[in-house]
């Protein structure tokens, strides 16, 4: 097959996906027109748009090979863009104790987390994705994490919609603790930025607080941000145990083989190329006007490949589990914020 007959066919339904994005996009912006910011993300918006187009409409082979070229390849090359935010200064700004800590209260949510999601009945993937879209960074967590575990457009789409309606009750909410639990500026800042999704809620949650509420949860936002890094990592050594728990649990697909890899494919190519990236950018070899263009087309690779996923979605299955997975991530979200609030008390923020 030429080139050209390869760009043919992905075509079809790259642009499907595209549209998608597009109308999420505007939606957004429309939102933020009326309500002064976007309560659901355009990330969001492209899943929900692609599952309501999937469930009036199935599309047939002609948009397949261009839908899974979406959902799977221009996710990767994402993940290895947003390398490029990771900047040893950053993590030097935020001081060894605070930046230890926070590295430990993901992983300590992330493992109490996935805990809880198998108590309450969800798959090992689902589980993961929900501990991760939690812990981490909501949306982009569970999007980058996808592709390790092997989870399928359905897991993902789940995940996302509920973490996402999380979030936006954790940033009109999380205000209130601070005359409730008595919090300082510093300390209600530390708590945003370990406990809400994304770097905009935390802007939505910490800016009727305070200036330094805002500049601490970015902070700490962006730190936790870049754990993403490492726990995609991890979970990418750890992928093959997880295909070999699943045949002995006798849930077992098409293609899901208990064979471990060789070496050179434990971690995925996109994990190699985020972290290179990071390098670079940390030894100051990625110019400085890249940047703002690379972030951008990593949100909008991501925001296509959402849209992907959700023309993939059955919403009558993500219907099935929606009461375990709301039930897991409640709890999860719990945990997260009573371990947040311990490190609070722990390093003495004030």
């Amino acid at each position: 097959m030429t080139l050209y007959d390869r760009f043919s066919r992905l075509m079809p339904g790259i642009l499907l996906c595209a549209g998608i994005t597009l109308a999420a996009v505007a939606l957004a912006r429309l939102e933020a027109a009326l309500f002064g910011r976007a309560w659901v993300e355009a990330l969001v918006l492209a899943i929900l748009l692609g599952t309501a187009v999937r469930t009036a409409w199935r599309p047939g082979p002609r948009w397949k090979p261009g839908i899974d070229f979406s959902a799977k390849m221009l996710l990767e090359v994402a993940v290895v863009l947003l390398g490029a935010s990771l900047s040893a200064a950053t993590l030097l700004a935020v001081g060894p104790a605070l930046l230890l800590g926070i590295a430990l209260v993901v992983a300590v949510a992330i493992c109490a987390s996935y805990a809880l999601g198998r108590l309450f009945g969800l798959p090992v993937r689902m589980a993961l994705l929900v501990a991760c879209g939690n812990s981490i960074c909501g949306n982009s967590a569970i999007a980058a994490v996808a592709p390790v575990v092997g989870a399928d457009g359905e897991d993902v789409a789940s995940s996302i919609a509920f973490t996402a309606v999380l979030g936006v009750v954790v940033v009109l909410c999380l205000p209130l603790l601070v005359p409730a639990l008595g919090l300082s500026l510093g300390q209600y800042g530390v708590l945003a930025g370990l406990t809400v999704y994304a770097v905009p809620q935390v802007l939505a949650a910490t800016a009727p607080v305070g200036a330094l509420s805002v500049q601490l949860g970015t902070l700490v936002k962006l730190v936790r941000v870049l754990m993403l890094g490492p726990v995609v990592v991890v979970l990418s050594l750890l992928a093959p145990r997880l295909r070999e728990e699943r045949v002995a649990a006798g849930d077992v697909v098409a293609g899901d083989r208990p064979m471990r890899p060789p070496l050179s494919r434990l971690v995925p190519w996109f994990i190699i190329g985020f972290l290179v990236l990071a390098a670079l950018r940390s030894a100051g070899l990625v110019p400085e006007i890249l940047l703002a263009p690379m972030a951008a087309v990593a949100a909008a690779f991501t925001i296509i490949s959402m849209a992907a996923l959700g023309l993939g979605v059955d919403v009558r299955t993500v219907a099935r589990s929606g009461g375990r997975v709301t039930a897991a991530a409640i709890a999860s979200l719990l945990v997260l914020g009573g371990i947040s609030l311990g490190l609070i008390r722990l390093l003495g923020v004030e």
